[in-house]
């Protein structure tokens, strides 16, 4: 399929793209935070903004919305909910512990290399 076949995609189809590009390169073991994925993908400050689209991606979603933590690695979702014990099981399976609700962002936490030039 060439690309003059696509139809122009929207500004936030555009984002979504950006953010969920990003987000498929956060490797097994690693965390990000809601801002730091933002500004990976090139967003800006938009961590409220990622926090809700990844609520929205569907149940059988491959992306590893797991490794997405709030601000200092801590865990938003609420434990005891469907979602945040799936988050939680998800993270120890990937040997990241979780203390307090919180994961060590220095242990685990995600800095790609930068590339410059």
């Amino acid at each position: 399929m060439s690309d003059c076949e696509h139809p122009p995609q929207d500004p936030a189809q555009i984002r979504r793209t950006a953010l969920y590009l990003t987000l498929a390169q956060v490797p097994e073991g690693k965390v990000v935070s809601y801002g730091q994925l933002a500004e990976l993908a090139g967003l800006g400050r938009a961590a409220r903004w990622v926090g809700r689209t990844l609520s929205q991606l569907p149940g059988d979603s491959k992306l590893p919305w797991h490794r997405v933590l709030g601000a200092g690695g801590r865990i938003s979702l609420a434990a005891g909910t469907p979602s945040g014990d799936e988050q939680r099981a998800r993270l120890r399976t990937e040997g990241i512990s979780i203390q307090n609700n919180r994961v060590d962002i220095q242990r685990h936490g995600w800095r790609p290399v930068e590339h410059s030039g």
